[in-house]
Protein backbone atom coordinates (compact mmCIF):
# COMPACT_ATOMS: atom_id res chain seq x y z
CA UNK A 1 0.00 0.00 0.00
CA UNK A 2 1.41 3.57 -0.61
CA UNK A 3 1.89 5.90 1.77
CA UNK A 4 -0.53 8.77 2.97
CA UNK A 5 0.63 11.90 1.25
CA UNK A 6 -0.71 15.72 2.62
CA UNK A 7 -2.76 15.93 -0.58
CA UNK A 8 -4.52 12.77 0.10
CA UNK A 9 -5.73 14.67 3.14
CA UNK A 10 -7.10 17.80 1.14
CA UNK A 11 -10.93 18.44 0.91
CA UNK A 12 -11.88 18.46 -2.25
CA UNK A 13 -14.70 20.03 -4.19
CA UNK A 14 -16.11 16.63 -5.46
CA UNK A 15 -16.33 15.13 -1.79
CA UNK A 16 -20.15 14.64 -0.26
CA UNK A 17 -19.63 16.35 3.09
CA UNK A 18 -23.08 15.12 3.65
CA UNK A 19 -22.32 12.65 7.46
CA UNK A 20 -22.04 9.11 6.81
CA UNK A 21 -22.92 5.89 9.27
CA UNK A 22 -20.65 2.74 9.45
CA UNK A 23 -21.52 -0.51 11.10
CA UNK A 24 -19.03 -2.76 11.90
CA UNK A 25 -19.87 -6.77 13.08
CA UNK A 26 -18.17 -8.67 14.98
CA UNK A 27 -18.89 -11.46 17.87
CA UNK A 28 -19.03 -9.77 21.56
CA UNK A 29 -20.79 -10.33 24.47
CA UNK A 30 -24.64 -9.38 24.61
CA UNK A 31 -23.87 -7.06 27.14
CA UNK A 32 -20.35 -5.42 27.75
CA UNK A 33 -18.85 -4.77 30.96
CA UNK A 34 -19.47 -1.57 32.91
CA UNK A 35 -15.67 -0.65 33.13
CA UNK A 36 -12.68 -2.67 30.90
CA UNK A 37 -10.18 -3.87 33.22
CA UNK A 38 -7.47 -6.49 33.25
CA UNK A 39 -7.35 -7.76 36.84
CA UNK A 40 -5.18 -10.89 37.80
CA UNK A 41 -1.42 -10.95 37.97
CA UNK A 42 0.81 -13.40 36.56
CA UNK A 43 0.33 -15.68 39.46
CA UNK A 44 -3.36 -15.37 39.56
CA UNK A 45 -4.54 -12.94 42.23
CA UNK A 46 -7.35 -10.97 41.57
CA UNK A 47 -6.81 -7.29 41.55
CA UNK A 48 -9.57 -5.16 43.02
CA UNK A 49 -10.65 -2.23 41.28
CA UNK A 50 -11.28 0.77 42.86
CA UNK A 51 -15.17 1.92 43.59
CA UNK A 52 -17.55 4.16 44.93
CA UNK A 53 -16.95 3.01 48.82
CA UNK A 54 -19.42 1.44 51.29
CA UNK A 55 -20.10 3.48 54.92
CA UNK A 56 -20.46 2.07 58.16
CA UNK A 57 -22.66 5.24 59.02
CA UNK A 58 -24.54 7.95 56.85
CA UNK A 59 -22.06 10.79 59.08
CA UNK A 60 -19.28 9.33 57.08
CA UNK A 61 -20.94 9.17 53.68
CA UNK A 62 -21.87 13.02 54.05
CA UNK A 63 -18.50 13.85 54.98
CA UNK A 64 -16.57 11.54 51.51
CA UNK A 65 -19.70 13.65 49.63
CA UNK A 66 -18.67 17.08 50.73
CA UNK A 67 -14.80 16.17 50.04
CA UNK A 68 -15.29 15.64 46.73
CA UNK A 69 -17.40 18.18 45.97
CA UNK A 70 -14.99 20.36 47.19
CA UNK A 71 -12.89 18.34 44.70
CA UNK A 72 -14.43 18.78 41.84
CA UNK A 73 -14.76 22.78 42.45
CA UNK A 74 -11.00 22.46 41.85
CA UNK A 75 -11.10 20.08 38.98
CA UNK A 76 -13.46 22.64 37.63
CA UNK A 77 -10.92 25.94 37.67
CA UNK A 78 -8.24 24.25 36.55
CA UNK A 79 -10.16 23.99 33.59
CA UNK A 80 -11.33 27.32 32.99
CA UNK A 81 -15.09 26.23 33.91
CA UNK A 82 -15.09 29.37 36.15
CA UNK A 83 -16.58 32.48 35.11
CA UNK A 84 -17.07 35.53 38.12
CA UNK A 85 -20.43 33.80 40.69
CA UNK A 86 -21.56 31.83 37.47
CA UNK A 87 -21.67 28.20 37.85
CA UNK A 88 -22.24 25.98 40.42
CA UNK A 89 -22.48 22.08 41.88
CA UNK A 90 -24.99 20.34 44.23
CA UNK A 91 -24.74 17.03 46.08
CA UNK A 92 -27.50 15.83 48.08
CA UNK A 93 -27.09 14.93 51.87
CA UNK A 94 -27.51 11.29 52.75
CA UNK A 95 -29.17 11.84 55.56
CA UNK A 96 -32.05 14.65 55.17
CA UNK A 97 -32.14 13.70 51.60
CA UNK A 98 -34.34 16.86 50.63
CA UNK A 99 -31.52 19.06 51.09
CA UNK A 100 -28.35 19.77 49.28
CA UNK A 101 -24.72 21.04 49.42
CA UNK A 102 -23.70 23.82 47.13
CA UNK A 103 -20.90 26.40 46.86
CA UNK A 104 -21.35 29.82 48.36
CA UNK A 105 -21.86 32.97 46.11
CA UNK A 106 -18.64 34.54 45.69
CA UNK A 107 -16.16 31.89 46.89
CA UNK A 108 -13.63 31.43 43.66
CA UNK A 109 -13.79 27.80 42.92
CA UNK A 110 -10.35 27.19 43.06
CA UNK A 111 -10.47 28.15 47.09
CA UNK A 112 -13.10 25.93 47.97
CA UNK A 113 -12.50 24.22 51.23
CA UNK A 114 -15.60 21.66 52.61
CA UNK A 115 -15.99 24.19 55.07
CA UNK A 116 -16.93 26.39 52.97
CA UNK A 117 -19.67 24.47 51.60
CA UNK A 118 -23.67 25.58 52.26
CA UNK A 119 -26.21 23.33 53.29
CA UNK A 120 -29.55 24.29 52.01
CA UNK A 121 -33.21 23.00 51.79
CA UNK A 122 -35.99 22.19 49.22
CA UNK A 123 -36.93 25.98 50.28
CA UNK A 124 -34.31 27.78 49.68
CA UNK A 125 -33.17 28.49 53.44
CA UNK A 126 -29.54 27.82 54.38
CA UNK A 127 -29.20 25.14 57.21
CA UNK A 128 -25.66 25.33 57.25
CA UNK A 129 -22.87 28.00 56.25
CA UNK A 130 -22.16 31.92 56.63
CA UNK A 131 -22.59 32.70 53.29
CA UNK A 132 -25.54 33.36 50.57
CA UNK A 133 -26.21 31.05 47.83
CA UNK A 134 -26.69 31.86 43.48
CA UNK A 135 -30.30 32.23 43.15
CA UNK A 136 -30.28 30.62 39.81
CA UNK A 137 -28.68 27.65 41.06
CA UNK A 138 -31.06 27.14 43.67
CA UNK A 139 -33.92 27.34 41.04
CA UNK A 140 -31.91 24.80 38.85
CA UNK A 141 -30.55 22.44 41.16
CA UNK A 142 -33.40 22.72 43.66
CA UNK A 143 -36.04 20.99 41.06
CA UNK A 144 -33.69 18.91 39.78
CA UNK A 145 -33.19 16.92 42.84
CA UNK A 146 -36.77 16.93 43.35
CA UNK A 147 -37.42 15.52 40.18
CA UNK A 148 -35.06 13.27 39.91
CA UNK A 149 -34.18 10.99 42.92
CA UNK A 150 -31.61 9.03 41.11
CA UNK A 151 -29.52 11.70 40.94
CA UNK A 152 -27.30 13.10 44.43
CA UNK A 153 -25.32 15.65 42.24
CA UNK A 154 -25.85 18.27 39.69
CA UNK A 155 -23.26 20.38 37.62
CA UNK A 156 -23.81 23.56 36.37
CA UNK A 157 -20.76 26.03 34.11
CA UNK A 158 -20.50 28.27 31.39
CA UNK A 159 -17.65 26.50 30.32
CA UNK A 160 -15.91 28.37 26.51
CA UNK A 161 -16.77 25.02 24.45
CA UNK A 162 -20.20 24.15 26.16
CA UNK A 163 -21.12 28.43 25.36
CA UNK A 164 -20.08 28.34 21.74
CA UNK A 165 -21.89 24.80 21.04
CA UNK A 166 -25.37 25.56 23.21
CA UNK A 167 -26.19 28.63 20.54
CA UNK A 168 -26.71 26.19 18.11
CA UNK A 169 -30.20 24.50 19.87
CA UNK A 170 -28.94 20.68 18.69
CA UNK A 171 -27.89 17.82 20.27
CA UNK A 172 -24.29 16.43 19.86
CA UNK A 173 -23.71 13.52 16.72
CA UNK A 174 -22.76 10.41 17.79
CA UNK A 175 -19.34 11.13 15.72
CA UNK A 176 -16.32 9.95 18.82
CA UNK A 177 -15.87 6.88 21.45
CA UNK A 178 -16.76 10.11 23.87
CA UNK A 179 -19.35 11.12 22.32
CA UNK A 180 -21.37 7.40 23.45
CA UNK A 181 -21.29 8.81 26.42
CA UNK A 182 -24.31 10.46 26.10
CA UNK A 183 -25.71 8.42 23.40
CA UNK A 184 -29.74 9.07 23.74
CA UNK A 185 -28.55 10.20 27.30
CA UNK A 186 -28.70 14.30 26.70
CA UNK A 187 -31.44 16.53 25.88
CA UNK A 188 -31.18 20.46 24.64
CA UNK A 189 -33.58 22.79 26.54
CA UNK A 190 -34.14 25.26 24.04
CA UNK A 191 -36.63 27.95 26.31
CA UNK A 192 -33.99 30.84 27.00
CA UNK A 193 -35.51 33.48 29.04
CA UNK A 194 -32.56 34.81 30.13
CA UNK A 195 -31.21 34.36 34.20
CA UNK A 196 -32.86 31.44 35.95
CA UNK A 197 -34.73 33.12 38.61
CA UNK A 198 -37.55 31.18 39.68
CA UNK A 199 -38.47 27.43 40.45
CA UNK A 200 -41.20 27.13 37.23
CA UNK A 201 -37.76 27.50 34.81
CA UNK A 202 -36.26 25.02 37.43
CA UNK A 203 -38.87 22.48 36.52
CA UNK A 204 -38.81 23.14 32.48
CA UNK A 205 -35.27 22.40 33.05
CA UNK A 206 -35.29 19.64 35.05
CA UNK A 207 -38.39 18.00 32.55
CA UNK A 208 -36.50 18.63 29.47
CA UNK A 209 -33.35 16.69 30.77
CA UNK A 210 -36.17 14.09 31.78
CA UNK A 211 -33.74 10.53 32.65
CA UNK A 212 -30.76 11.86 30.89
CA UNK A 213 -27.53 12.35 32.32
CA UNK A 214 -26.84 15.91 30.40
CA UNK A 215 -28.56 19.21 28.66
CA UNK A 216 -27.52 21.58 26.65
CA UNK A 217 -28.79 24.90 27.93
CA UNK A 218 -29.56 27.23 24.73
CA UNK A 219 -27.62 29.95 24.49
CA UNK A 220 -26.55 29.30 28.16
CA UNK A 221 -24.14 26.29 28.88
CA UNK A 222 -23.85 23.10 29.67
CA UNK A 223 -25.79 21.06 32.54
CA UNK A 224 -24.75 17.52 33.73
CA UNK A 225 -26.05 15.22 36.58
CA UNK A 226 -25.19 11.51 38.39
CA UNK A 227 -25.44 9.40 40.98
CA UNK A 228 -22.55 11.43 42.86
CA UNK A 229 -20.80 14.42 42.11
CA UNK A 230 -17.18 12.19 40.66
CA UNK A 231 -19.77 10.74 38.00
CA UNK A 232 -21.80 14.22 37.33
CA UNK A 233 -18.56 16.24 37.14
CA UNK A 234 -16.64 13.64 35.14
CA UNK A 235 -19.94 13.80 33.02
CA UNK A 236 -19.32 17.77 32.57
CA UNK A 237 -15.33 17.55 31.90
CA UNK A 238 -16.36 15.42 29.01
CA UNK A 239 -19.01 16.91 27.77
CA UNK A 240 -17.35 20.11 27.23
CA UNK A 241 -14.84 18.13 25.33
CA UNK A 242 -17.18 16.60 23.39
CA UNK A 243 -18.58 19.91 22.62
CA UNK A 244 -15.25 21.46 21.71
CA UNK A 245 -14.35 17.93 19.73
CA UNK A 246 -18.42 18.63 17.78
CA UNK A 247 -17.27 22.07 16.67
CA UNK A 248 -14.06 21.01 15.36
CA UNK A 249 -15.40 18.49 13.17
CA UNK A 250 -18.15 21.02 11.91
CA UNK A 251 -15.97 23.25 10.84
CA UNK A 252 -13.75 20.93 9.47
CA UNK A 253 -17.24 19.58 7.16
CA UNK A 254 -17.75 22.67 6.57
CA UNK A 255 -14.81 22.75 4.33
CA UNK A 256 -15.48 19.59 2.44
CA UNK A 257 -14.27 16.79 4.80
CA UNK A 258 -16.97 14.13 5.48
CA UNK A 259 -18.57 13.06 9.04
CA UNK A 260 -18.18 9.26 9.60
CA UNK A 261 -21.26 8.73 12.05
CA UNK A 262 -21.43 5.94 14.59
CA UNK A 263 -24.50 3.88 13.44
CA UNK A 264 -27.36 3.26 16.25
CA UNK A 265 -26.31 -0.47 16.64
CA UNK A 266 -22.53 0.33 17.51
CA UNK A 267 -23.30 3.14 19.53
CA UNK A 268 -26.58 1.69 21.82
CA UNK A 269 -23.76 -1.71 22.21
CA UNK A 270 -20.71 0.89 23.45
CA UNK A 271 -22.47 3.55 25.32
CA UNK A 272 -22.84 1.34 28.67
CA UNK A 273 -18.93 0.60 28.33
CA UNK A 274 -18.08 4.46 28.46
CA UNK A 275 -21.16 5.92 29.79
CA UNK A 276 -21.98 3.92 32.77
CA UNK A 277 -22.45 5.48 36.49
CA UNK A 278 -19.07 2.91 37.45
CA UNK A 279 -17.28 4.46 34.34
CA UNK A 280 -17.76 8.48 35.53
CA UNK A 281 -17.37 7.96 39.06
CA UNK A 282 -13.85 6.15 38.27
CA UNK A 283 -13.08 8.09 35.63
CA UNK A 284 -12.99 11.16 38.23
CA UNK A 285 -10.43 9.43 40.85
CA UNK A 286 -7.75 10.50 38.97
CA UNK A 287 -8.66 14.37 38.84
CA UNK A 288 -9.52 14.08 43.17
CA UNK A 289 -5.96 12.57 43.42
CA UNK A 290 -4.35 15.01 41.88
CA UNK A 291 -6.01 17.60 44.03
CA UNK A 292 -5.11 15.83 46.22
CA UNK A 293 -1.66 16.21 46.14
CA UNK A 294 -1.27 19.44 44.52
CA UNK A 295 -3.11 20.96 47.59
CA UNK A 296 -1.64 18.91 50.34
CA UNK A 297 -4.96 18.07 51.09
CA UNK A 298 -6.38 21.76 51.62
CA UNK A 299 -9.41 21.84 50.61
CA UNK A 300 -10.24 18.88 52.66
CA UNK A 301 -10.11 20.98 56.02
Amino acid sequence: MAPTTLSDLQPSATIDAKPTTVSIPSSRPEKPPPVQVLGKTKSGKTLKIRSYPQFDNLEDERLYRKQHLAAAFRVFADRGFDEGVAGHISVRDPILTNHFWINPLSAHFSLIKVSDLVLVDEDGNVVEGDEPVNLPAFAIHSEIHRARPDVNAACHAHSVAGKAFSCFGRELEMITQDSLRFYKSHAVYREFRGVVLDGEEGKRIAKALGDGKAAILQNHGLLTVGQSVDEAAFWFISLDKTCHAQLLADAAAAAGYKKIIIDDEEAAYSAPQVGGPEKGWLAFQPYYDEQVAKTKGEFLL
